[in-house]
């Protein structure tokens, strides 16, 4: 069963994501993460950080698309009802339930500060319980 973690309060989703990834790697180097945003400005702008936000670290990706997305650790897409190329952990950005989210071993949901998605976050928590997952929650730092 896939294990679900809430990320709340989070002021800015692109600056934690990017930080999120690079813990992840240095905890687990093997991991292998799908970022999902069906905002596309947004998957756009966390395209871009994944460069920059850090002078001495690399966290390499590539968008759905991309011929190198097969190899990439990271993935970047938009929808997630397409077949990916892994199924380790989904990072779901968006305000919605994603489709495929059964499929991985994790899912994390990110939920901001913003009033709609924060409601939009308590409505997929309610979705999950309901479902009898086991969810885990932390307030972001």
């Amino acid at each position: 069963m896939t294990k679900i973690e809430f990320r709340t309060h989070i002021a800015d989703k692109i600056n934690y994501t990017c930080r999120w990834v690079r813990k992840a790697f240095a905890n687990a180097p093997e991991s292998r993460i799908v970022l999902l945003s069906t905002d596309r400005n947004l998957l756009n702008r966390l395209d871009e950080a994944l460069w920059t936000f850090s002078d001495s670290d690399f966290l390499p990706h590539a968008m759905i698309g991309d011929r190198q997305a097969f190899r990439s650790p990271v993935i970047l897409t938009p929808d997630d009802r397409g077949e990916m190329p892994h199924y380790d952990i989904l990072v779901n950005l968006s305000q919605t339930i994603p489709e495929c989210y059964a499929r991985f071993e994790r899912l994390i949901e990110l939920v901001s500060t913003d009033p709609t998605d924060t409601s939009a976050g308590r409505q997929r928590y309610v979705h999950y319980r309901e479902r009898g997952y086991t969810l885990h929650h932390e307030i972001a730092k």
